[in-house]
């Protein structure tokens, strides 16, 4: 519980900065498989920001001066991120999982769990790079 007179009141999730081995793939499973898109890049930091409902999705290229920051790639024994979650607006499991099937994204199991707008129907599945994306329904749901 926050102290009231903290000038610290978090509001939600801004953004996520993911270091990616190839940022146009990157891209175009963000915009094609999940539907954020690009709002904007710096090119001079090897920065894409892709828009996530109200929240960013950064990605920046392992060979770019943020990316080359961060050190060595991330490896499957050591992830600097365990996943993030996208809320949606409407958890239709069999559209989902028809949709990430057809763009061959292979989703894991259904479960109840609980996030910021309590308990509810969520999957995770994993980007290009291994990085654990949660798609979570915004609260309890049937089926």
């Amino acid at each position: 519980m926050t102290d009231a007179s903290s000038p610290i009141r978090l509001v939600g999730l801004d953004h996520v900065v993911l270091r990616v081995a190839d940022v146009d793939r990157s891209i175009a499973f963000y915009e094609e498989v999940l539907g954020c898109p690009v709002e904007r890049r710096l090119e001079d930091l090897g920065l894409v920001q892709l828009r996530a409902g109200s929240a960013l999705i950064d990605l920046v290229g392992l060979d770019t001066p943020l990316g080359r920051a961060g050190g060595g790639a991330v490896a499957e024994d050591g992830r600097n991120v365990d996943h993030f979650a996208l809320t949606l607006e409407v958890f239709d499991e069999d559209a989902l999982r028809a949709h990430l099937a057809a763009h061959g994204v292979e989703a894991g199991e259904t479960g109840r769990r609980y996030g910021a707008t309590g308990f509810g129907p969520s999957i995770y599945l994993r980007d290009p790079d291994g990085n654990v994306v949660e798609l979570k329904g915004s609260s309890e749901q049937d089926g």
